[in-house]
């Protein structure tokens, strides 16, 4: 008999909100949905108080371990760093969640 394995993809994302003054860093093996909830208003909280809606990076990885472990370094970064990191996917700020793939 063949054993089938499911692989996941987790997401580490970063959001920013219209002015770029305010940044969430999350973690989720659906970022799609998770998206519509931070926008929706149904997660309560930092991002709905700051508006921070609009992805600007992610990265994916196989193990949520070190997904939740990359979330945490990310958390712990300067603002600056952060912004160069989102640079480097997205230079010019755009939401790319509204961009084609």
């Amino acid at each position: 008999m063949r054993e089938f394995y499911c692989y996941k993809t987790y997401y580490v994302y970063i959001l920013f909100n219209e002015r770029a003054k305010a940044t969430y860093i999350g973690v989720t093996n659906d970022l799609s949905s998770r998206l519509l909830q931070h926008r929706s208003g149904e997660i309560k909280g930092y991002t709905q108080e700051k508006k921070t809606y609009k992805l600007g990076y992610f990265e994916t990885h196989s193990d949520i371990n070190d997904a939740i472990k990359r979330e945490k370094q990310l958390k712990e970064w300067k603002r600056a760093w952060k912004y160069r990191l989102i640079e480097t996917m997205n230079p010019d700020w755009i939401d790319l969640s509204e961009t084609e793939n």
